[in-house]
């Protein structure tokens, strides 16, 4: 039952940072997710108008910079990766 919801997470989180959706399948796969993951959560700093050391953050310690984020001031600034290339800063 939770892995609905897991496949479904990873989904949002693509089409917030901007990243296709073929990217859920990276993220599911042994080895490359942790590489994906990385990459998405860099993304998502971005997209709020944080840095790469924030994303960092997110993808280590993923329940206390997601409340940073959520309860914080960021801001939403679209997809960082709607070009389809990780954005400069």
């Amino acid at each position: 039952m939770g892995g609905h919801r897991a496949f479904y997470n990873i989904y949002v989180l693509t089409k917030i940072v901007g990243r296709p959706a073929w990217w859920v399948v990276l993220a599911l796969l042994p080895c490359v997710n942790f590489i994906a993951l990385f990459i998405i959560s860099i993304d998502m700093a971005k997209s709020f108008g944080k840095g790469v050391g924030f994303g960092i953050g997110l993808a280590l310690l993923g329940p206390v910079f997601y409340a940073i984020l959520g309860f914080g001031d960021a801001q939403y600034q679209g997809p960082a990766a709607a070009s389809g290339g990780m954005s400069a800063a």
